[in-house]
């Protein structure tokens, strides 16, 4: 939980209201997601719209039932933007438009709408919808609408940026220069308002002038950044000229300017565009270019006719014209980031334009170097994500009094990343800084970032300006809040090392802050307090203190300060603020009232209370014995063994537990219960002179070993806090010259306790009264001290308050843990955890992994599992989002998992759902190193044993023998020992997986709540998983080749010694080290060893289509047919997979499978696999032997033969007949196949086969005797 309050905010600034329920339908959340919205940078117009519709909504200003005045968008126009036949909207931006007037300080004129639609068209409309200029600029749909304005360079020598609107088509990008854009945007809107004054119509303005990139290959493109003009420097153009043009290349003199395009999309992943300047013409539509042949002349006549002087006639000619496209210009990519399987969705260009926010379909953000075109981060987790940047200068302080020439004020740059599917917004300082800020907003949220301001500015008329504009904003749909995001300067200094450089810099700001002569004292005030509050080095406070308490000499300010009474109350609470760091802040609230407060407390654990209650007093019985129960009459003579008498004084001697709870059920449960006066009870302890101390450890100890009866008497806790309050105004119970700002003994005792107890319950009732107990007393000794009504906020309170939420986690995991397993689970007894316990497990470790054995314990019906478990689950993830969060959760179950099934081997399930568990793993650093501790801990051996284990089962021949070395040797039958290879097979699979992406993203960084961070103990699994060491690919996979022929040959039952179809490298390199480097069987292998091998797949083939027949029996034929029946589909690909690893050429396989699904009568799977055959002559002559088969049996076999059968084959040639003869059917394994299905085999036998096949004459007798016995059925 980040939680930076007077560091970065998010504050309210306008609400959209009027909306109808035709724009709008309801104020739901997903309504936006389907929308367009765009937000001038300016605030002050926000555009909505969805098909052809769009709602307007301005800014105006409304008071609220408190009388103060806010900020509201409203709606202001509403209707139809399509003109086009079946277009829609795709595209909208708002580009505010400076003022020309010279009394303007920085607010727009006005602001243009620009529409760009699904048939090409832009157009341009003013705040209330008036169409001011249209233009179609390509037949194609308007992907992006992105504008560039001027802004003022930070540096000399940077290059100066012209202002651009730009439009991305699927092809094509095109862009307007702004200055000539802001010219006809002025001019028609005059023309417009004219028109209106004077009730004429509007006359059609030219068009305007653009340039047309042709973007070529890339695949497809969704977004681009048109980053503006830039220069090579000297030896980037020099390289380029020698890569490209080789050692005699010539270098021309002056490096050409160039415009520089960034597009995301596919193939590939980022591609950088380069126009250089003057190479392309600016573009006119032939509207302008059919009135005269000449440009000047061309420009004259169009705009004659706009000014008011052109015929009627011709402009309704222009107007039913189509307008004519011009072509574009190629442009090739210049390079780009290729990556096949990345597909970019969105680009974000930073303020200064050279970095670059770019999110793909893979869940990334990446930041792109805009300059040298390379990614320099990337982020993980941010699927859908919406990107924005924040841009803060420096504030005016040294770096402007500096006593030589004033220092440039430096600039910091934030990228601001919304994850709508996590419903968090994110903060993180570039390019390498940390994350400075996270905030929980809504899923349906839409951040909105503009990346320009005002149109129409330069270097002339900027001068004196504040743009009043805002960077990035949050749009809540669900509240209809529009909320703006503000970062402070100096959290680009701060990280984690450079807490002392952000202190430094806010030390400065003070300095500044006291020397500013006309800032508002209350202002001065609130702003310095706000400041000390943020310092957090030791070094610099003292150095602040003393700043602050150094005599200065009489100055005019120090003067002013010391007559003032609001300065001088200032200075002494920066003083006291700054020594005095174990006084408590002081915050005003309301005086505390009897139990006001507990009640309120108590309610709110109320409902994890009642599932505690529910699961733990349930129908499980137990037997009891009547002396053990602490209602048992306590004997006089026990009572007075437990007392000691030392010097006059009674004492409560040590003994047992039980005897402990006894006696303080004796003293105190009549109390409790309400049965006895608590103040009698008291006044009593207090006269024998036993110490407070042990009377609490007695209270204590009845309260947390009686927890089921306490929890079945709500008024029990009431009860507790007024012994509470009795016993610690005891005297020798809290000190009177006790600190508030130091840890009370007294209290110390109590959290003891509580942390030490099973009773999660009562554990947290206790706590939750001792705090409110504490917190009154403390409170009376500060009012006593400081004569205030102000509430102390102390070091007691603070542990008191970590102490409650670690006892409300502790109750939320034993909760979850105290449900009932299923009947047919593993069960055993209900584990129990405490606060002490889960800190001395380790940083994370305890949660995690009594969560993964409640796992183990249910998961046995996963599926049937309840929503109330379900919720118990969930609300345990959240109250733990960094020890349970699913990489670890998964991991730990995983390995829980791994270690039951080690345990019994017999059980293949275990391991199966330890893979299942592993694959869930999302970062590949944790997965690789679950995946290589699981190979060396569990796996390898029995791995090892299995296959020598095979390799010599071969030579045994008895079946009871062969389960017995099983069993003996691995431990596993042969059903286990089946399901262990392929749990072997998927997790070397995974390891392989992990190898390969560890690259591409960095090692998570693994921490724990902010209240359990002083847990000690071991290294959690994640954390050993991070510490493994890499493996060797090919090694890797070199075994995952074994598994899978192991899993071949043990699932389909065939006799194979494993180790015989490799060679002697292959047969070394096997159950080593992975991390280690082995020599590797590489080149061609001895044809005898491919033999070997081809013939072991072909055997499992052949395995595989008797199993698809085998489930196919019984079923509905069509089914059958298609193989729709049980079984595993992916052996085939699995076999040529295999086969490419082996040197066994996958034709061979192929034409192989085609041969037995059409011996076993699945025709249909076999057309399916025939178009993968590539050797159609081999094939085609493999399945005339088949045919001649089926027809041999339909004509010659006993049982089938007829009399046109008969007369059929005596009409045959005799070559046919002879060949027919010589056909074996008993060979087919399924002999009664329709005719049909024969006519359609010995059909596609004539489409592969070429005509000059020696056999392409036998094929068509074949057909012509199939028809001939088709026409006679």
């Amino acid at each position: 939980m980040i939680s930076t309050p007077n560091y970065f905010h998010l504050s309210p600034c306008c609400v959209p209201q009027g909306m109808d329920e035709a724009d709008s339908a309801a104020v739901s959340a997903p309504w936006l997601q389907d929308c367009v919205v765009s937000l001038s940078p300016c605030s002050d117009l926000m555009v909505i719209a969805k098909n052809h519709k769009a709602v307007f909504l301005s800014v105006k200003w409304r008071t609220d039932d408190g009388g103060r005045e806010e900020m509201n968008l409203a709606v202001s126009w509403s209707g139809t933007l399509s003109t086009e036949e079946g277009e829609s909207i795709s595209s909208v931006i708002c580009i505010p438009l400076a003022s020309q007037k010279r009394s303007s300080t920085g607010r727009p004129d006005w602001t243009c709408v620009v529409v760009g639609f699904s048939s090409g068209y832009v157009r341009f409309y003013t705040e209330t919808g008036v169409l001011l200029l249209a233009q179609l600029l390509n037949e194609d749909r308007v992907l992006r609408l992105k504008c560039r304005t001027y802004e003022i360079p930070r540096h000399p020598g940077v290059t100066e940026q012209h202002e651009e609107l730009s439009i991305l088509y699927p092809a094509a990008l095109v862009t307007i220069d702004g200055f000539s854009l802001f010219q006809s945007l002025r001019a028609c809107r005059n023309q417009v308002a004219r028109a209106a004054a004077a009730g004429s119509e509007v006359v059609q303005p030219p068009p305007l002038a653009y340039k047309k990139w042709g973007l070529q290959d890339m695949d497809a493109i969704v977004d681009h950044s048109s980053v503006g003009i830039m220069t090579l420097c000297v030896f980037d153009q020099m390289k380029n000229a020698s890569i490209l043009g080789g050692f005699h290349a010539s270098v021309k003199g002056n490096p050409p300017a160039m415009s520089q395009h960034i597009t995301v999309g596919g193939g590939p992943y980022t591609g950088f565009y380069y126009a250089i300047e003057g190479s392309s013409q600016p573009l006119l539509s032939h509207v302008a270019l059919a009135v005269a042949s000449k440009l000047t002349s061309a420009l004259f006549s169009a705009a004659s006719g706009w000014l008011g002087w052109k015929k009627q006639s011709e402009e309704e000619t222009t107007q039913k014209q189509r307008p004519k496209v011009e072509p574009a210009t190629p442009l090739a990519v210049r390079f780009g980031l290729p990556d096949s399987r990345r597909h970019g969705e969105s680009i974000c260009l930073s303020p200064c334009n050279t970095l670059a926010g770019v999110t793909d379909d893979f869940g990334r953000v990446m930041l792109l170097d805009v300059g040298r075109g390379i990614a320099i981060r990337m982020w993980k987790g941010y699927r859908d994500a919406q990107l924005g940047w924040v841009q803060v200068s420096e504030g005016r302080g040294e770096r402007e009094s500096s006593p030589s020439a004033p220092l440039p004020r430096r600039h910091a740059q934030f990228l601001v990343i919304y994850a709508p599917r996590r419903g968090i917004l994110e903060v993180w300082g570039t390019q390498q800084g940390p994350r400075v800020g996270a905030f929980t907003v809504g899923k349906h949220c839409r951040l909105l970032y503009a990346g320009y301001r005002l149109m129409g500015v330069n270097s002339v008329t900027s001068q004196g300006w504040q743009l009043h504009t805002q960077q990035v904003c949050l749009f809540d749909p669900a509240t209809g809040a529009l909320r703006t995001i503000t970062v402070p300067f100096h959290l680009a200094l701060s990280d984690k090392k450079s807490e002392r450089a952000k202190d430094m810099h806010l030390l400065k700001r003070l300095t500044a802050l006291l020397k500013n002569r006309e800032l508002d004292p209350d202002i001065l005030e609130s702003e310095a307090q706000s400041i000390l509050l943020d310092i957090k080095h030791p070094a610099i406070k003292k150095q602040v203190k003393r700043t602050n308490t150094r005599t200065h000499p009489p100055t005019e300010r120090g003067q002013h300060i010391q007559g003032n009474f609001v300065h001088s109350s200032l200075l002494l609470f920066l003083s006291f603020r700054l020594w005095s760091l174990c006084l408590p802040i002081k915050v005003r609230l309301s005086p505390w009232e009897g139990a006001e407060g507990l009640e309120e407390e108590l309610a709110r654990v109320s409902i994890t209370l009642q599932r505690y209650t529910q699961l733990t007093s349930g129908s499980r019985h137990s037997v009891s014995f009547a002396q053990d129960s602490p209602d048992a009459s306590l004997p006089v003579q026990t009572f007075l063994s437990q007392m000691d008498c030392e010097g006059g004084k009674i004492s409560v001697a040590p003994g047992p537990d039980a005897e402990w709870t006894q006696l303080g059920s004796f003293l105190f449960w009549g109390c409790l219960t309400g049965k006895v006066p608590l103040q009698k009870v008291c006044d009593k302890l207090q006269e024998t002179g036993i110490s407070p101390q042990q009377l609490l450890s007695l209270l204590l100890s009845v309260w947390l070993h009686r927890e089921k009866e306490v929890l079945k008497r709500p008024d029990t806790a009431r009860h507790l806090h007024t012994l509470l309050t009795a016993l610690s105004s005891m005297k020798g119970a809290v000190e009177e010259s006790w600190d508030v700002q130091c840890v009370s003994p007294w209290w110390q005792q109590v959290r003891s306790a509580c942390v030490q107890s099973h009773s999660a319950a009562a554990a947290l009732l206790a706590a939750i009264v001792s705090h409110h107990a504490a917190k009154a007393n403390i409170t009376s000794l500060a009012q006593a001290k400081f004569q205030s009504e102000w509430e102390a906020v102390s070091l007691e309170l603070e542990q008191w308050a970590v102490c409650v939420r670690q006892l409300e986690d502790v109750l939320a995991l034993q909760t979850l843990l105290c449900m009932p397993p299923p009947q047919g689970s593993p069960g055993g007894a209900t584990p129990h955890c405490s606060v002490k316990s889960l800190l001395e497990g380790g940083r994370g470790i305890s949660e995690a992994d009594s969560v993964a054995k409640w796992v183990f314990r249910q998961a046995l019906v996963l599926t049937e599992w309840s929503c109330f478990t379900l919720e118990l689950l969930v609300s345990v993830c959240q109250r733990f989002p960094d020890s349970l969060s699913p990489d670890l959760l998964f991991a730990h179950c995983c390995w829980e998992y791994v270690v039951q099934w080690n345990k019994d081997p017999e059980e293949g399930r275990y391991l199966c759902w330890a893979v299942e568990h592993l694959k869930l793993v999302s970062s590949p650093h944790i997965q690789l190193g679950i995946s290589s501790m699981m190979w060396n801990t569990f796996i390898v051996k029995r791995f090892s044993a299995s296959a020598f284990l095979v390799e010599k089962v071969t030579c045994v021949t008895r079946l009871w023998s062969v389960c017995v070395l099983r069993i003996q040797d691995v431990g596993m039958g042969d059903a286990a020992m089946t399901s262990f290879m392929g749990s072997c097979v998927r997790l070397l699979q995974i390891l392989m997986e992990a190898d390969s992406g560890v690259e591409e993203v960095t090692p998570p960084e693994l921490c724990v709540e902010e209240v359990w961070g002083g847990a000690e103990g071991p290294a959690s699994i994640a954390e050993l998983a991070l510490e493994q060491k890499g493996v060797h690919y090919p090694l890797v996979q070199h075994h995952c080749l074994l598994a899978s022929l192991l899993h071949a040959a043990m699932t389909f039952g065939l006799r194979v010694k494993p180790l015989s179809l490799f060679d002697s490298k292959g047969k070394n390199a096997f159950f080593r080290d992975l991390a280690s480097i082995q020599l590797m069987p590489s080149g061609d292998m001895d044809p005898g060893l491919v033999s070997i091998r081809q013939e072991f797949l072909l055997r499992v083939l052949n395995a595989w289509v008797k199993t698809q027949v085998e489930a196919g029996e019984g079923e509905d034929p069509a089914a059958a047919q298609m193989g729709c029946g049980s079984g595993d589909k992916a052996w085939p690909s699995l076999c040529l997979d295999l086969g490419l690893l082996l040197q066994v050429s996958p034709d061979i396989l192929l034409r192989h499978l085609v041969c037995e699904l059409y011996n076993h009568g699945l025709d249909a799977r076999a057309e399916q696999v025939m178009l993968e055959v590539e050797d159609k002559d081999v094939l085609g002559s493999q399945l005339l032997v088949l045919t001649g088969q089926r027809l041999s049996y339909s004509l010659l076999h006993s049982q089938t033969q007829t009399r046109p059968a008969m007369e059929l084959l005596a009409r045959l040639p005799p070559t046919l007949c002879t060949w027919l003869k010589a056909m074996d059917p008993s060979e087919l394994a399924c002999q009664s196949v329709p005719l049909t299905r024969t006519s359609r085999l010995v059909s596609r036998l004539i489409e592969i086969l070429p005509e000059n096949h020696g056999q392409y004459s036998l094929a068509l007798h074949l057909l012509e005797a199939v028809e001939v016995l088709q026409g006679e059925d």
